[in-house]
């Protein structure tokens, strides 16, 4: 079974406490088990992840945040920055499920946090284990 790095930018906390739900769920139903970081936002995921991957401990790694839109540029910068972090990670190699939510406003997010909803938590877990799978189907350590 493999061990996760789950990275939370933990800005809205009751949302997050959904996404995570559904990332746990997710990866306990398959009988993974999972330590989970939290930092102070989007911008920070990437990094984390990073720092996990160079202790040799974990396998796959799931991003989770919410990032919703404001007055301000802000919600772009962050937005794209912390996929791009994430996307240059996955391209070195590194099996990321992306649960880092980009909305518009509080109900779309609730609408993709809820487990029984969109589970996008869930979605990202599964993300996860299948980009560990392809890894291990090409030989890829």
């Amino acid at each position: 079974m493999a061990h996760l790095l789950i990275v939370e930018a933990r800005f809205y906390s009751h949302l997050n406490d959904m996404l995570l739900g559904g990332v746990k769920s997710a990866l306990e139903a398959e009988g993974h088990s999972h330590e989970t970081v939290t930092v102070p936002g989007a911008l920070e995921v990437p990094a984390a992840i990073a720092l996990g991957h160079e202790t040799g401990r974990f396998d796959a790694y799931v991003a989770l945040g919410v990032v919703i839109r404001g007055e301000t540029y802000h919600f772009e910068v962050v937005s794209n920055e912390s996929a791009r972090g994430i996307m240059a990670l996955t391209l070195d190699g590194l099996a990321i499920g992306n649960g880092i939510l980009t909305v518009e406003n509080e109900e779309q997010a609730l609408a993709r946090a809820d487990k029984t909803r969109k589970d996008k938590g869930g979605e990202a877990a599964k993300a996860a284990l299948a980009m560990l799978a392809l890894k291990e189907q090409f030989g890829v350590a």
